[in-house]
């Protein structure tokens, strides 16, 4: 089936709106920079942890642990403007990681993953989505979260 001029150009336009308008969705689905101030340190189940890491930028967010030497100490805070379903991968990480999301507001753990592989080609990665929305992401090694008692539900203190 062939399509005249005008509809050729018709489907063409059509075609051009929907990119344009794909591309300002996702500009919008990308979070900025938090300006307030964030947390320096977290007490979970009566144990205080100081942030080794701590991403407040898009940059930031966007670098978190890759090519980092993760240790048992390590913690990285992930923080972000507004409330989302954030979604993580492991990509380029030296070692399996804890992630944990977390409503700032109530200071509630709403979705939790434990020992997620690290990547190294971009196409394999697994991508991890919590179920509720939250405004802060906390990245540890692989073990923290049962070392710790931390599953949803649990609370944490933000310092």
């Amino acid at each position: 089936m062939q399509l005249s001029g005008r509809a050729a150009a018709t489907v063409v336009i059509l075609f051009a709106a929907l990119l344009v308008g794909y591309e300002l969705y996702n500009v919008s689905q990308t979070p900025g920079t938090v300006t307030s101030p964030v947390p320096t340190s977290f007490t979970v189940n009566g144990k205080t942890y100081v942030f080794t890491f701590i991403a407040t930028t898009q940059a930031e967010r966007e670098a978190g642990l890759m090519n980092r030497e993760v240790t048992n100490a390590t913690t990285m805070l992930f923080a972000f403007p507004s409330f989302g379903e954030w979604s993580f991968w492991m990509y380029d990480t030296n070692t399996s990681l804890d992630m944990i999301w977390v409503n700032g507001s109530s200071g509630q753990v709403v979705y939790v993953v434990t020992s997620a592989e690290p990547c190294y080609d971009t196409a394999s990665c697994a991508v991890y989505t919590p179920a509720s929305p939250a405004n802060y992401v906390i990245e540890a090694k692989a073990g923290f979260a049962a070392d710790n008692g931390v599953v949803v539900g649990t609370a944490i203190r933000f310092d």
